[in-house]
């Protein structure tokens, strides 16, 4: 669904590390490792996260694509470190190695083992569990800060606040800019701007690790400073909506997305739902922003509101029935090192594609070789 930017990471959870690559970018877009690492920093936050968190120390090295701290116009490459990979260098070897390793032949209900190793026709679940962990996700949330840069110097600003965890929920409406809502957020264990929510969060959390179980949650993510136009109604796969859903939904764990007032409008008359037109100092305006940003498949200049809910964690502490792949014998399943809670880590991720998302979307209306280029077609053209 990218029309202008491409996005590629490999690695597996207890490889080496992480490998990521960006093409498409602008040159002249000033990013640094430091920029990077505030960004993996944060996801790397949240109360209910496994000890995995307290090994790894996220650094994004740039290999390739910038130059003087900034971008060249070529292919951004990333490497990350795994701190773990020490104490997998046997089991995760890319060289054959003559001791034999235990395959993990058990698969955990909810996560991509028994379908994969069907797909694959492997014996060994490790095979499958390595790449599709969420560990993955790290890169792409360095891959998306190049891309938030890149929105912020062209003055779009994108942020998120988790508002439930399990049946917890946070029913406050605050007015913040994006940068208000993270810097708020980011100081909360749970990324919660209520006290009281926060602390029955954190509870919830708490009470789920003590029963070896896990919980999930829904967040927002906002994005302001958009222009008109960005997306297109004119065939299915421009359409802003759905570009933003794909790429949305394609991180783990992820079930639903909801975009402004969502499925609370299906209850609602029109005339309750649609965003009333006006216009002040020059400027169409709206009273409300049911929409949520999006219109006909197209930015309306409105803040973009995005509701994006997140299933439990398949790993369990206390694992749930299931199958010996190899022997047909019914047993628990697999347990692997596991998050009770990853809600708030996976707002920070859904930033990060979102940012992807909206610098394709930019750069296909705008176009450009440089960021200088980009600015000036904005100031040309871009309507807000």
């Amino acid at each position: 669904m990218l029309k202008r930017l491409q996005f590629l990471t490999s690695g597996e959870s207890h490889g080496k590390g992480l490998l990521g690559i960006l093409d498409g970018l602008p040159a002249g877009v000033e990013i640094s490792e430091e920029y990077i690492d505030r960004q993996l920093k944060r996801r790397q936050m949240g109360h209910g996260r496994g000890g995995r968190m307290k090994i790894e120390k996220d650094h994004a090295q740039l290999w390739g694509g910038v130059r003087h701290g900034l971008t060249l116009g070529s292919p951004v490459g990333i490497l990350i470190d795994n701190l773990d990979w020490k104490n997998w260098t046997k089991k995760m070897s890319v060289e054959p190695i003559q001791e034999k390793v235990k395959p993990v032949t058990l698969p955990r209900p909810g996560h991509a083992d028994l379908a994969g190793v069907h797909k694959y026709g492997f014996g060994d679940i490790r095979n499958i569990l390595e790449r599709s962990s969420a560990r993955e996700t790290t890169m792409r949330v360095a891959l998306g800060s190049v891309c938030r840069k890149l929105l912020e110097d062209v003055g779009i600003y994108i942020g998120s606040r988790v508002v439930q965890i399990h049946n917890v929920k946070d029913e406050s409406n605050y007015k913040l800019t994006p940068d208000e809502m993270n810097e708020r957020a980011d100081i909360s264990p749970v990324r919660c701007l209520d006290d009281n929510a926060e602390k029955e969060m954190i509870n919830v959390i708490d009470d789920a690790k003590k029963a070896g179980d896990s919980v999930g949650g829904v967040f927002e993510v906002i994005a302001t400073g958009v222009p008109y136009g960005l997306g297109s109604y004119t065939q299915w796969n421009n359409k802003l909506q759905a570009r933003i859903s794909t790429m949305m939904m394609s991180i783990n764990a992820f079930k639903g997305i909801e975009i402004g007032s969502g499925f609370k409008s299906a209850s609602q008359f029109g005339s309750n739902v649609h965003d009333e037109i006006g216009y002040e100092n020059g400027k169409f305006t709206r009273h409300t922003n049911n929409a949520g940003g999006i219109e006909g498949g197209m930015s309306n200049a409105q803040p973009i509101v995005l509701w994006m809910s997140m299933k439990p964690i398949s790993t369990l502490i206390k694992p749930l029935r299931s199958i010996d792949i190899v022997t047909h014998e019914e047993k628990n399943a697999h347990k692997e090192r596991t998050d009770s809670c990853a809600v708030p880590a996976a707002s920070v991720v859904s930033e990060s594609m979102l940012c992807i998302t909206l610098a394709d979307a930019l750069l296909e209306k705008f176009g450009g070789d440089s960021i200088e280029q980009l600015k000036s077609h904005m100031n040309n053209s871009a309507k807000y």
